[in-house]
């Protein structure tokens, strides 16, 4: 299926080339204003996650790999892995020999602040600009819920795999003080959230965020029109 992007794109291309064709400088400047308006908002969106040669700024996502993860590994160890915690841990399942089912206390993690740090670096990148003219930080509330769903959705998956569990386990069973073991816990989360690439990172930003950036295209298209129809009034 087409996307939205797309579609908007077609659409003003083709009232613009209609006005051409037809004589009318009333369409052909809707057709135009409303294309520059969408191609705009679409090389935006696009350049989150693509690299474009002489465009300054672009890739921002990618660029911003690092970051990424050491938020990620912030948000687990501050909220989940913390010494209240695993000392209640132990206590309730018995030790080591219990199996780690890690999912339930995943899903009551807060993940707003790591949706708030991804807003921040749209913000403080090339794009803020932008953003700020399609409605700020405002424009971008309808990714919370995605965002929060997909990476409790990745985290958990991280979490539950064998690896994961064998390191884990292998850790606690050591008569270690709390305080060590959380740090040694926490070098098992800097090994696994390595062993994510930034072409994966992006991944999974991209494929939940795209559908709903093209909303900016679409409204680009839209205002875009309206200024060109303005326009082609006042000079009638």
């Amino acid at each position: 299926m087409l996307n939205k992007s797309l579609i908007t794109n077609l659409l003003a291309a083709s009232l613009m080339i209609s006005g051409y064709v037809t004589g009318s400088a009333m369409i052909l400047s809707v057709g135009l204003f409303a294309l520059s308006g969408a191609v705009t908002n679409w090389l935006a969106v696009h350049m989150l996650f693509e690299k474009v040669p002489f465009l300054y700024g672009s890739g921002v996502i990618p660029a911003r790999f690092e970051d990424f993860k050491s938020a990620i590994a912030q948000l687990m160890m501050e909220q989940f892995f913390t010494h209240q915690n695993i000392d209640r841990f132990l206590s309730e399942k018995g030790g080591a020999q219990a199996h780690f089912d890690l999912a339930p206390v995943i899903e009551k993690i807060d993940m707003e602040p790591a949706f708030n740090a991804l807003i921040e670096t749209v913000e403080q990148s090339a794009f803020g600009g932008m953003i700020e003219m399609m409605g700020g930080s405002a424009a971008l509330v309808p990714l919370k819920e995605p965002f929060i769903v997909k990476m409790k959705s990745s985290m958990i998956e991280m979490a539950s795999s064998d690896a994961f569990y064998e390191e884990l386990k292998n850790e606690l069973e050591q008569p270690d003080i709390i305080a060590d073991m959380r740090a040694k816990i926490e070098q098992i989360v800097t090994q696994r959230l390595n062993e994510l690439t930034p072409e994966l990172v992006k991944e999974i930003v991209q494929n939940m965020i795209k559908e709903h950036l093209g909303w900016l295209v679409i409204w680009g298209g839209v205002f875009g029109g309206i200024i060109g129809l303005v326009a082609a009034l006042i000079q009638a």
